[in-house]
């Protein structure tokens, strides 16, 4: 009862949050960080979504839009699925299966960004959006010349995600389980955990001003258990540091 509220990552991994976070705010400014938090509803991705290549492409339009992204300037190359993976896949027993690995790609060639995603993740628009959003960070900071090689390059493209108010997507996108008759399948997608999306999301809020946000609600409830441990962490010091004029 009487302990104070503990951060919900190591000490180095929060430090790397913190600033980046501040990185990205120099880089983009505070009108992005106080932008409208994108969430998977109706009214962010309005009409029905088949997964059709189609469908796809006008995701990745609507993500441009909202990155700030001119489509022009992008190539993209939608993948489609080989049927002998697929037909392997299905032939494995489903109990226990687990895939990882990257859904999408970001290359420059020529001078333009080219960005490829696989049909595989059409069938899912929580990861086809955290992945679009990802190779269009790609863009904003490697294609805009912002950075150049850096070691935390892909956690870097995460977290901007999160800036961007798209970190409901790649938050709920890091782990997921499906149950079904014949078994179970874990997937994983992205460089972040959801224990670091979730303090990160919390750094995101605080930093827009956010004790309860509204928008928490629709993330997934590991990341979500993180997000609001690392609320009380941030709120607790920053009312610690105001009671002692830190």
């Amino acid at each position: 009862m009487w302990g104070k509220p503990k951060c919900p990552i190591d000490p180095e991994a929060a430090q790397w949050v913190e600033a980046s976070l501040s990185w990205l705010g120099a880089a983009f400014g505070a009108n992005r960080l106080h932008g409208p938090v994108i969430l998977p509803t109706d009214e962010f991705f309005p009409g029905a979504y088949a997964g059709t290549e189609s469908d796809v492409r006008q995701v990745f339009g609507m993500l441009c839009a909202h990155m700030g992204v001119d489509p022009a300037r992008v190539d993209f190359v939608y993948e489609a699925a080989d049927p002998a993976e697929q037909e392997l896949l299905a032939s494995l027993p489903a109990f226990g299966q687990r895939f990882a690995g990257a859904a999408g790609e970001y290359v420059r060639r020529n001078g333009r960004g080219v960005i490829s995603v696989s049909a595989a993740q059409a069938a899912d628009p929580m990861a086809l959006v955290a992945t679009i959003a990802h190779e269009l960070g790609h863009e904003r900071l490697i294609g805009e010349g912002r950075i150049g090689v850096r070691a935390d390059e892909e956690q870097l493209t995460d977290l901007l995600t999160v800036y961007f108010g798209l970190g409901i997507f790649n938050a709920n996108a890091a782990f997921r389980y499906t149950g079904h008759a014949g078994g179970w399948r874990t997937s994983s997608l992205g460089y972040l955990s959801e224990r670091t999306f979730g303090y990160a999301l919390a750094v995101y809020a605080q930093l827009r001003g956010e004790r309860k946000p509204a928008w928490a609600r629709h993330v997934d409830p590991n990341p979500r258990a993180y997000l609001t441990k690392g609320l009380r962490y941030r709120w607790a010091a920053a009312e610690r540091e105001s009671l002692w004029g830190l």
